[in-house]
């Protein structure tokens, strides 16, 4: 399986230690497929988070995907986090819209150990949807790092209690995809189900 991440760039990171430990990549997607990953991301016109299973999935992306769960990418970040995910379940989500009522200050629930995000817009010109790691949960505006949602940008980190993140509300495409290594198979079915049953629901009632 070829690299689509540049595992070596993501070695080299460094990671913050405040407000809790996390990390930012931009352009962590090797520059020969970084366009062919965005532009076979699927068509997700609604917000929300999906599982991949209930998405049309193209080729590139499928590689894309697949190159993800590999031994590299989770010893890299077992060793930047000092949290050991090599045999943890794997979770990953879509999403592709942005309403007005998301990216409220929240952090991640405890039945995830590591976040990664990577955000997969051709570009990210807008003042707004720009993901925040806060200090704390009341301010949007107490922040010590606005992370660009540009083509390839990755930020990591570690969930803790006081990981609050979120981003100034934007209204329309923003596409990423999450990344979560879970603390068990039962906490990895429950979050898939929740999810999967959203997205039946929208396509219920659009």
């Amino acid at each position: 399986m070829s690299h689509i991440l540049k595992l070596d760039a993501l070695k080299q990171a460094q990671v913050s230690t405040s407000p809790y430990p996390y990390f930012v990549l931009e352009n962590s997607i090797v520059d020969s497929e970084v366009n062919a990953v965005i532009q076979d991301f699927p068509k997700i016109e609604q917000g929300g988070s999906y599982n991949i299973e209930d998405v049309e999935i193209k080729p590139n992306f499928d590689r894309f995907l697949k190159s993800l769960d590999t031994k590299e990418f989770r010893q890299i970040l077992t060793e930047k986090f000092d949290v050991d995910v090599m045999e943890h379940p794997m979770m990953i989500t879509l999403r592709g819209y942005s309403r007005q009522k998301d990216g409220r200050i929240h952090s991640d629930s405890k039945t995830k150990l590591l976040t990664v995000l990577i955000y997969l817009n051709e570009s990210w010109d807008a003042p707004t949807g720009r993901l925040r790691i806060l200090n704390d949960e009341k301010n949007m505006e107490d922040y010590v790092e606005e992370i660009n949602a540009g083509p390839g940008t990755l930020v990591a980190f570690k969930v803790t209690d006081n990981g609050w993140h979120g981003y100034v509300p934007y209204e329309g495409q923003r596409q990423s995809i999450q990344i979560n290594f879970l603390t068990s198979d039962k906490a990895n079915a429950k979050h898939r189900f929740v999810h999967g049953l959203s997205a039946k629901l929208k396509k219920l009632f659009g």
